[in-house]
């Protein structure tokens, strides 16, 4: 109960009022099953301590036991409660945006950036979650009906919410690599991205703990697949009878130039490419080099850079920059 309000001239503190909150929390703990989250839900222990349960979602309301999901940067402002601060809505944290392939997103905005993945941006950080599709074929109701006793249904209504509700499985977005031991650091890393850029000298990145402090960071390197050239066509020969010329060099060694400086010195690299069919060729092997830069005015610069070695040509083909290139729907 409330008490009455405050006469007129006289403040809520003068009065004594204290509003009494609602208790939401009974201990012993009492705990109805774990629920089954939707993709993208936090399931968190409640702000009692006592159950597992769906954390609320922006826009949701809350309160000390319905707490918003902490893995999205939410919190329950209960700014528009006043003055009981009794049940608040669950609103995103003032932070950083995110950007991906050139597309800049406000924290706490959710965007699709690919048909299978619905991705969400927390504090500079990109998560993703799978968009679910419906796949009744594969279904293992529909294959044992499928067999002798066909037409006999095999499935329950609630064994078949529950098949689709799990009707889909995610491989790792990274490919497993061997660990090396060096200086007491097991060493890892995650395969270097695509470069971003198609043609011309662009960036690859990877997360990496070879460095003095065992530590995991951001690694980028430079990447040049192939020059940007109207010619090139004309500069790679397809051999007779083939349909694919995995590699090719330009005539001469030529200075790289990358944000208005050039190397100091020229290099002839080995370039991936091109195919008379749909096939794309990409770097197979590649070896590390340091290449230095001088800018006009302002000194000289290093750069790791990735030497193409050999290039292979396939059907895959993945857009420069693509998070999801290795990542299916099974």
């Amino acid at each position: 109960s409330h008490s009455p309000p405050a006469k007129p001239g006289e403040k809520p503190s003068e009065t004594g009022e204290v509003h009494q909150r609602k208790e939401v929390c009974h201990w012993p703990c009492r705990c109805p099953p774990v629920p089954a989250c939707t993709p993208g839900v936090s399931l968190v222990k409640d702000g009692c301590g006592c159950c597992k349960v769906c954390a609320k979602q922006s826009g949701e309301t809350c309160n000390e036991a319905d707490i918003c999901d902490p893995h999205k940067g939410l919190y329950c402002d209960y700014s528009e409660d006043e003055p009981r601060y009794e049940t608040g809505v669950c609103a995103h944290l003032v932070a950083v945006g995110c950007e991906l392939n050139g597309v800049y997103y406000l924290n706490g905005q959710t965007f699709q950036p690919n048909p299978l993945y619905k991705c969400l941006c927390v504090s500079g950080a990109i998560g993703c979650t799978p968009v679910f599709i419906p796949r009744s074929a594969a279904s293992p109701c529909a294959a044992v009906a499928g067999r002798k006793n066909a037409g006999q249904p095999t499935c329950g209504p609630g064994q078949h919410k529950q098949l689709q509700s799990t009707n889909y499985r995610l491989m790792s977005a990274y490919r497993s690599l061997p660990l090396v031991l060096k200086k007491k650091c097991l060493v890892q890393a995650t395969p270097w991205t695509p470069c971003s850029r198609t043609c011309g000298i662009g960036i690859s990145s990877r997360v990496t703990n070879e460095n003095r402090k065992c530590e995991m960071k951001k690694e980028k390197r430079l990447c040049f697949i192939r020059p940007c050239l109207t010619t090139t066509p004309k500069t790679i020969k397809i051999p007779k009878g083939k349909t694919c010329q995995p590699i090719f060099q330009l005539p001469t060694a030529e200075k790289l130039v990358f944000s208005g400086c050039s190397t100091t010195q020229s290099y002839k690299l080995t370039f991936c490419g091109m195919c008379l069919d749909k096939r794309c060729c990409v770097p197979n092997k590649s070896q590390m080099i340091t290449v230095q830069f001088e800018c006009p005015n302002e000194g000289f610069f290093k750069w790791k850079m990735m030497w193409i070695t050999s290039c292979v040509c396939q059907r895959i083909c993945s857009a420069p920059g693509d998070i999801f290139s290795e990542l299916k729907v099974l």
